[in-house]
Order: structure tokens, then sequence, then C-alpha cells
């Protein structure tokens, strides 16, 4: 299967595939329709790869299906629902509900963050997730920011279970190996002891301490030293964590006995979402599977506050495992084919929804970086930052740009009066930008609504073949309804794209309107 070749193509005479909306190292994802039942759905499938050998290809196909089978088994709303596994050319299909969103790793991707209440909002969703599969017998052993959902409805949803493990099935790891991101691996896991629902919780705190510092927990240069900080260093001190410190510290704790469960995780982040201030928890004894028992001290240890536990000492050679066996799995229905989610107002869904209400978020513009300064448009009522450097390239009565040294990279910051409808805009666009650049040059990674500070607006990103080189750009459009729709664009070499893809976030953080 040739990936954008296959559009269009039927699998299991059934589902037509539409676009190609992720791809990983593992598979690739697809829109698609369900000819049958007339619905749009997410379609996962694997890769034919020569770099593996038979076994260790079997050994992927069948954790595929065990993600199926995994999934299959939790009935709850911040979970992904399983309609049907397929095969496709003897290689599995997964036929999962289509959930239009992008991921919380592409929300903090380049140090991006969160409030504490909308981590703690998201947190909630994860943990009800965590909750029910881990009644259902499943440990997911994968969460991480990339395989957590975002909807612009404020639907949160795990996914993800192909390296989850199930009551009464057998391993599918090798000895050495260990499956999983290092990053948000718990200490027990890296040791090659048995995970248990605490290594899961373990996760989520790893999440959310990134969510609002803006960076993984323990991550140093390489992965062995990585893996070597969370089994021995003590968790760098929280700056913007606020009244999420406590409960973050205490899933970070070395030992899983010394972190609270899921239904108290649940309850301290109702907390934040309800009030300011932290709530205290008493720990019982992490909840269980059935199966082997992951509190294997035998007891139960209370512990109130902050509940910093003592690290625990490595033990000798567990240290030296294959890390370059470390699989990262693909993330479904995310990667680069996702909206770009700006936090939507905060509330919960209907799914989601519990006896406390969440206050109304309020918006204000990040401070302007260091390196960069603030440029004031008054004729057009805007402000924003731009990199030290950059410089005014044009101005219009609808647009201004800046351009860097190179004059390859540019910000342009426009408006269109009255507001339209902004997804419909951005598709007009397309079109004349299809005409502009024939024959493949211009191609589309994902567009799609979502919501900034509140408002409706529409996220595209896409590359086009310039005459030396192909550039990488991206759009956010805004507004409200009856005003002033912006957008704030940004477009820079392809082959420089990391370097300059957190000039949009600093613009898009940074912006203001002025009187």
């Amino acid at each position: 299967m040739s990936d954008v070749s296959d559009e269009g193509r039927l699998i299991a005479g059934r589902y037509r595939l539409t676009e190609q909306i992720g791809r990983g190292g593992m598979g690739t994802v697809w829109l698609a329709a369900d000819e049958m039942l007339n619905r749009r759905v997410a379609l996962k499938r694997l890769h034919e790869d020569s770099r593996f050998a038979d076994d260790e290809l079997a050994l992927m196909y069948e954790r595929t299906r065990r993600e199926a089978q995994s999934a299959a088994r939790i009935a709850h709303p911040n979970v992904v629902v399983v309609h049907d596994v397929v095969e496709d050319d003897g290689l599995p299909c997964i036929v999962m509900e289509y959930v239009p969103s992008t991921t919380l790793g592409a929300l903090l991707k380049s140090g991006g963050t969160v409030s504490p209440e909308e981590a703690a909002r998201v947190g909630r969703g994860m943990v009800g997730a965590l909750r029910a599969a881990h009644e259902a017998g499943v440990l997911h052993r994968d969460v991480k920011p990339g395989n957590v959902l975002l909807t612009e409805g404020g639907r949160v949803v795990l996914t993800d279970f192909g390296i989850a493990t199930a009551t009464g099935t057998t391993t599918l790891t090798r000895t050495g190996e260990i499956v999983g991101s290092i990053d948000y691996m718990a200490p027990e896991r890296i040791q090659g002891d048995t995970p248990g629902p605490a290594s899961d919780l373990w996760a989520l705190g790893a999440t959310l301490y990134q969510a609002v510092e803006g960076r993984p927990p323990f991550r140093r240069l390489t992965p062995v030293e990585t893996a070597y900080s969370i089994v021995t260093a003590p968790v760098e001190p929280m700056k913007l964590a606020g009244p999420l410190e406590p409960l973050i510290t205490a899933l970070l704790a070395k030992d899983p006995a010394e972190r609270p469960s899921a239904e108290e995780t649940e309850l301290a982040l109702r907390g934040v979402t309800a009030d300011t201030e932290p709530r205290a928890w008493t720990a019982s004894a992490p909840m269980s599977i059935p199966g082997p028992d992951p509190d294997r001290t035998g007891g139960t240890r209370r512990r109130t506050g902050t509940g910093k536990a003592a690290p625990v000492k490595p033990r000798r050679g567990r240290l030296t495992v294959l890390w370059s066996a470390v699989a990262v799995v693909l993330i479904a229905g995310g990667t680069a084919g996702g909206v770009y989610y700006v936090n939507s107002s905060g509330a919960d869904s209907t799914a989601n929804a519990g006896p406390a209400s969440t206050p109304a978020t309020t918006y204000a513009p990040s401070p302007v970086p260091d390196g960069y300064h603030l440029v004031t448009e008054k004729a057009l009522g805007i402000a924003f930052p731009v990199p030290d450097g950059w410089t005014l390239n044009k101005r219009t009565s609808g647009a201004v740009v800046y351009i860097d040294e190179t004059r390859l990279a540019s910000v342009t910051v426009g408006i269109v009066d009255p507001a339209g409808d902004t997804l419909a805009h951005f598709k007009d666009i397309e079109a004349n930008t299809k005409l502009n650049y024939p024959g493949g040059k211009y191609r589309k990674l994902y567009m799609q609504r979502t919501t900034y500070r509140g408002q409706k607006g529409a996220i595209w990103e896409f590359t086009f073949q310039g005459r030396a080189r192909v550039f990488h750009a991206i759009n956010l459009g805004f507004g409200q309804e009856g005003g002033r729709e912006y957008d704030i664009y940004v477009s820079a070499p392809e082959k420089q794209w990391d370097t300059y893809r957190p000039v949009f976030d600093r613009v898009r953080e940074g912006f203001r309107t002025t009187p």
C-alpha cells in the first residue's frame, strides 16, 4: 500500500479511504467512509517495512490486533471507540471512531504550555479513561501528550492502546526490550519491574508536568540519561504549575506505592478546576486489576500534602537495556494530520460534566519573550511580537508583513472585515493556491476548524514548491461573527521549519488588539 496513491481505495469491501490524516513509524491513519453505515471513521493500517524481520513484523501486527481488542473492552466517553478490525493484503487495520481533533502533543510542540486549570480539565478526561481501562483489566503503557486527542468541543480522548496489556494475555516484548516513550515511562518499568495502574498514573503526572511547564520532567540529551534521571533524580521544581504542583509531585513519586490512586487523582483535579486551592488527599493502596498485585510492598502507606518520596536506588545492571529497541507507537489520528488546537473555553463536554461547574476562562496575551520585540500596527488595531532582527517588508490596508534577514521566512498578520466562515475563507484561498502551484507543488497537511481564545476559527498547514526550494506554512484565522477576522500566517523554508515554527507560536501567544 503506497499511502497517498491509495486515496479512494476500498478496504475489506466496506471502508473507502478518503484522506491520509496521520503517519508514524508503525503505520498510517486514514479518514475513511464506512459505506455500509454511511459514517466517517478512522482506519489505522500498519506499514510493510523491509527493515524488520518476519518475526518482528508478526509481533507488530499482533500488537495492532491487541490494540483493537484492548480498546474494545473499554466503554467510556474519554476512550476512542473501536468499531472493527480487518485485514488488507495480510496487514491488520483497526477501524475506529473518527475524532476531529489535535493532540495535546501538537499543542505543546516547541515548548507550548496551557494554564493549570486547562491542564486539570484535560487531566480529568485522561484519568477518567484510565479508570475505565484499569477497571476493564487493561493497562495503557504509553500515556503521553501525543496520545491525548482534544476536540473543538472540549472532549478529551485517550487513544492508542497499541502496547496495552490485558489480563490473561501474554507479553509482547522480548527480554531486554522496553516498549513505550521514554519521557513518560515510570521508574519501575525502566528497572524491569512489572507495571501496574500506578505506572499509567506516573505517565499522567509526566504529561501534566509538560502541559504546564513546557517540557517533560526528566528529559536529558540522550535516552539513557533520561532513563537514569527518571529512576534517580528528583523532579525539577515547577514554576507554572500553581495549584497542580502537589498532585504532579505525588504522581511522579519513584515508588508506585507513594502515588495517589486514580480516584484520588480525579478528586484532586476537580479541586483545581473548581477552586484555586490545591487539595490534600490520603493515599490508599493503588487500584489493582485482576492478575498479579501491582503493589508488591505488601502494605498500604498513608500520605497527605505533596508527599514527596525518596528516590528509589536503581539496581545494578537494570539500565543496560537495548535502547535501540524502545518503540514509539503510532499516534492514532494525530501527528501532522491533526488540527492545531488552541485553548477552548475550558468547559467540560456533557460526557465529562461533574458536579462542580468550570469557571469561564479569561485570556491575556503572553509577555513578549526574550529575543522578540512588540510591533504595533495602529491602522490595523493590532500588536504582536516578532523576532529581533526581523524587519517590516510590506504594509497594506489589510495586512502587514515582517521578514527575517534571509528574506525567506516571513510572518503576515491580516484582517478580514467583516468576518465570515474562516474555514470557508481558507478553502477559497486553497483553491487559488492549487491553481498557482499545480502538479503536486502544493500539499495540504491539514485544514480544520479550531478555537482561539474562545473564538471560532480555523487552522491550515501546508507546503508548496517555490522556485528554488520547498516552503512550509501555517495559517491561523479567528474572529467573532459579525466582527473582524484576524489571520496569523508564517512561512519559511521546509528544511528549516523546526527552527522557524516557534515563531508562529510566539506571535500567536503574544497577539493582541489595540484601541
